[in-house]
């Protein structure tokens, strides 16, 4: 193909309710189950130019790996940058250099590797000239990202990558469905605080075992998931009619619960900087994601803010500053000389 750039990228999220029940199949078990979340604007990207020479080479600014090939077949098995090697497998690309950087830490649990795929599959869909739908890149995304972790994946992060905005997923028995919260993003934006906890976290070892518990028949999981179903559909309401104490009171009902899923989800660490945020004026704080460590958010009165970035940060954690993303996906393709 004539010599080209295309850079892309989306956003990562934070999760607000539900999370883990849209993993295939806990959320048959589970009626009227579905996820909170919210686009954020630290967003991972990715830029493919035409190679001069045969072949491709995959560089991660992040981690400083560097991949080389001569062809895209041998990229299904490789155990170095996995998640790309695979993706570039799938679309059998050829002859391009690849580059991806992400503006989140690393294992923060704000869906940072769904977003780089979502990213990634994007530049590789308008590579090569073969459009997807929105359903076939979300398949493909959430499939390879199994194939790279090893472990089943969920089906919520790639939504807010790909869409942007605040949403719920439901999880339906006949099929996944995104619907757009109608609500101030600002007023949401100014009562979070996002903080990165130092420690990075791997949220499969979590989820699969929360996950392999569950159909073990575990029922005091089972209860926990129905509490944690239960707190999702009252905050959904809640957050639509603006009635941000309520949003605060199941915010912290959520993490009670989610707390108890597995030994892990929370540390001692986390359980010091969320206490240290609510002697400061949060109402409530969770880890996001799987948990045992990545990153926490903590809700309070807008007045409270900047008390409660003030003792995170005295406490230890990293405050991230970000506002809602209400744009998902971009991909723009620049002719080169």
């Amino acid at each position: 193909m004539a010599d080209v750039r295309i850079d892309s990228s989306a956003p990562t999220r934070i999760d607000l309710a539900g999370g883990t029940l849209d993993i295939w199949p806990l959320y048959l078990f589970h009626r009227d189950a579905q996820t909170l979340n919210v686009a954020i604007s630290l967003r991972a990207h990715c830029t493919i130019r035409t190679r001069s020479t045969p072949g491709l080479l995959i560089r991660s600014e992040d981690t400083g790996r560097q991949v080389e090939a001569r062809h895209w077949s041998e990229l299904g098995d490789t155990t170095e940058l996995k998640l790309l090697g695979r993706i570039l497998h799938f679309f059998e690309a050829d002859g391009l250099e690849m580059i991806t950087r992400s503006e989140s830490p690393v294992g923060a649990g704000i869906a940072g590797s769904s977003a780089l795929n979502i990213a990634v599959c994007g530049a590789l869909a308008r590579w090569s000239g073969a459009p997807l739908s929105d359903a076939e890149l979300l398949q493909i995304a959430m499939n390879v990202e199994a194939q790279a972790i090893d472990v089943p994946t969920g089906v919520q992060d790639y939504r807010p990558a790909l869409h942007g905005g605040i949403s719920a997923v439901e999880l339906r028995v006949d099929g996944i469905r995104r619907v757009p919260l109608d609500l101030d993003p600002t007023e949401l934006e100014r009562r979070i605080v996002l903080a990165y906890t130092g420690a990075s976290r791997n949220s499969g070892i979590n989820n699969w075992e929360v996950t392999k518990r569950h159909i073990d028949g575990d029922r005091e999981v089972f209860e926990h998931f129905e509490r944690i179903r239960d707190v999702a559909r009252d905050m959904r309401t809640a957050l639509s009619s603006c009635d941000w104490p309520l949003v605060g009171r199941l915010l912290a009902e959520e993490w009670d619960n989610r707390k108890r899923l597995a030994p892990g989800v929370t540390t001692p660490e986390i359980d010091a900087l969320i206490a240290s945020a609510r002697q400061a004026g949060a109402v409530a704080g969770k880890v996001c994601g799987a948990g045992g460590g990545g990153c926490l958010i903590c809700f309070g009165d807008p007045d409270r803010n900047a008390s409660i970035r003030s003792a995170l940060a005295a406490s230890g954690a990293r405050v991230i500053d970000f506002h809602i993303e209400t744009e998902g996906l971009r991909v723009t393709e620049h002719p080169t000389a």
